[in-house]
């Protein structure tokens, strides 16, 4: 049975108003979703962490650099540097074998050489100028430390004309001369203390990139110092815990020697309880300061 609809006629005014109401009950609908609709954002990241930032404590310094992992693979990268095989940690925790002598030993000129702790000592006159050869006599590669006064020992000796050489590291058969004072007639040299240290391949570059002053040498000695060239050089700065204990005497050449043998000195502070290891294995590495 067909459904009969009535049709009811509609003026052209009442469309028009009725597409407009359509179109304004549109808008509204549009405009309720856009700016109060319930849709969320997802949440903002959280900031990050200093571990998730690499880990960088109140000093500065990144706390991953107490890593064993951190520390050998800065062996690794120093190694390649280097051109030397790359050392576990084991290697690097082994006593180093040291050899010193604290007597009092008075070179001139007309003596001939003082075999003493490992080394050749000769004092030569040259242009003016009095000098101390040092020979490396020992078979291996070296950290030295020959501490010297002129006799007489006069204000002057601080400004002499340096000669450029190693003060840190002797290589395996090498010899070194450096300026102790200007030549005056019957000037001598006494020798108070003298030690070495055998180094394995990558703690020679380790020592060889210190600077003197960080170990205690004294200035007139250190301003001869040439090492090697680096893009990346340590910072000379002593602490000032580490410059009263050289004071006293509590820390000496050897511990620190020991230390930036361990430890390259761009990244690694001396801390001033470090003393050199007397066994393999003594303490575990890397060893660092409370403030890293």
């Amino acid at each position: 049975m067909a459904c009969i609809v009535d049709k009811v006629p509609i003026s052209d005014g009442q469309f028009r108003l009725a597409v407009f109401g359509a179109g304004a009950l549109l808008v509204v609908g549009i405009t309720a979703v856009r700016f109060c609709g319930g849709v969320s954002l997802p949440p903002k990241p959280a900031a990050p962490t200093p571990a998730s930032a690499g880990g960088v404590s109140s000093s500065g310094v990144h706390s991953s650099t107490s890593s064993p992992t951190v520390y050998q693979d800065f062996l690794a990268k120093d190694a390649a540097v280097a051109g030397v095989h790359a050392p576990t940690i084991e290697d690097m925790q082994k006593k180093l074998v040291t050899r010193v002598d604290e007597g009092r030993h008075v070179l001139d000129t007309g003596h001939r050489a003082l075999a003493i702790a490992g080394l050749e000592l000769t004092v030569v006159r040259d242009r003016g100028l009095l000098e101390l050869d040092i020979a490396n006599a020992t078979g291996a590669d070296i950290a030295y430390l020959v501490q010297t006064a002129p006799v007489p020992n006069i204000s002057s000796c601080g400004s002499a004309p340096a000669l450029p050489l190693n003060v840190m590291v002797l290589r395996k058969g090498e010899r070194a001369r450096r300026v102790e004072c200007q030549y005056r007639d019957g000037m001598s040299i006494v020798a108070t203390r003298v030690e070495t240290v055998e180094l394995p391949p990558l703690s020679v570059f380790y020592v060889a990139n210190v600077p003197p002053t960080l170990v205690g040498i004294e200035d007139r000695i250190a301003r001869a110092h040439r090492g090697p060239t680096t893009n990346e050089p340590c910072s000379t700065i002593v602490s000032q815990a580490v410059r009263s204990g050289l004071e006293r005497g509590e820390i000496g050449w050897r511990d620190l020697v020991d230390f930036y043998a361990r430890h390259r000195c761009q990244t690694y502070q001396f801390p001033a309880s470090y003393r050199a290891f007397t066994a393999d294995g003594q303490r575990d590495l890397p060893v660092v300061s409370s403030g890293m």
